[in-house]
């Protein structure tokens, strides 16, 4: 499972603390490069998770792996009172914070760093709950998404968009030469931290998608679990509920 795959092979911290590093170090051009890298249907992607959540008409939500804030900012469309964008990147969460204030939605949105496997809010807390892109890099996916079950409401909706690895001929083969030469280059000419696209890359080859992933969550607690994998299935959003 990608629990096994890191940044930094030679580093002596564990995975939670590289990744920290990682976004720390990637997080000045990270928006920019992840349009190129991903063509811009990333934020196609995103408008499908609001309506998902926007149909829940929820008042509380709470956005994981927020990064830079990209998918809390869109949630505000949902007319949520309060959205929170939790991450464990002060870089990250540093140019989030400046978008936010530039769009004047520091009243609705705020942003939190904290450990999504160890959160301090109360059970039964949030009418939604997202992760875009942050689920694979939990250190541990099993307390992770425990953690979001605890904290979301019953009813409330629990949204996951993640990559993942199309199945079909010839896309499968195209997603595995791109990953593996095109995103690599791409990461390096663009970033600072030359092995950062390199893990994102390796990290969603080894990552549970599709009726895996759907059956943890199960396992963890979640019900109504849907996989809907999206672009020939090089993405796939989940959605789930609690009990």
């Amino acid at each position: 499972m990608s629990n096994n795959v890191t940044p930094y092979k030679d580093s002596t911290l564990g995975k939670k603390e590289q990744v920290t590093q990682m976004f720390d170090a990637i997080s000045g051009n990270y928006d920019g490069l992840n349009r190129v890298i991903s063509f811009g249907i990333d934020i196609k992607w995103r408008k499908k998770v609001l309506q998902l959540v926007a149909a829940k008409n929820p008042e509380t939500i709470l956005d994981i792996a927020t990064g830079t804030g990209d998918l809390a900012i869109l949630m505000t469309k949902t007319n949520a009172k309060n959205i929170i964008g939790l991450d464990i990147s002060a870089g990250m969460l540093e140019v989030g914070i400046k978008k936010i204030a530039e769009k004047k939605l520091d009243h609705i949105i705020d942003m939190v760093i904290g450990d999504s496997e160890n959160m301090s809010f109360p059970d039964n807390h949030f009418d939604a709950i997202t992760v875009s892109f942050g689920i694979r890099n939990f250190e541990t996916l099993d307390k992770g998404l425990a953690e979001i079950l605890r904290v979301l409401k019953p009813n409330g909706i629990f949204v996951i968009l993640e990559t993942s690895v199309p199945d079909k001929t010839p896309f499968k083969q195209g997603y595995r030469f791109y990953s593996k030469n095109i995103l690599p280059i791409i990461g390096k000419l663009f970033s600072k931290d030359n092995v950062a696209y390199g893990y994102l890359s390796e990290s969603a080859s080894v990552f549970p998608y599709g009726e895996k992933l759907n059956n943890i969550l199960r396992k963890i607690g979640f019900i109504e679990v849907v996989a809907m994998p999206q672009t020939f299935g090089v993405a796939t959003i989940y959605s789930a509920t609690k009990k």
